[in-house]
């Protein structure tokens, strides 16, 4: 039987939350995949605030913990 890594799973934290995502999966893929728009948002990794230019180069890895906080205009 063949494996595919493709479809490897790794486990993060979201938000507090444990969450199984695909592995070799990049800060702004996983934001495409929540469909949370990149424009409003701030991103902690492993309590590093990172900057919106590396969410495409960022991989996420096994462990890896994560906060997105994003920005609602009212008022």
């Amino acid at each position: 039987m063949k494996t595919d890594s493709s479809t490897s799973k790794v486990l993060i934290k979201i938000n507090g939350e444990n969450k199984f995502i695909p592995q070799n999966i990049s800060i702004l893929e996983l934001l495409e995949t929540y469909k949370i728009n990149n424009g409003r948002v701030v991103i902690e990794l492993n309590k590093v605030i990172l900057k919106k230019e590396s969410f495409q180069s960022v991989i996420l890895n096994e462990k890896d913990e994560i906060e997105i906080v994003t920005f609602v205009g009212g008022g």
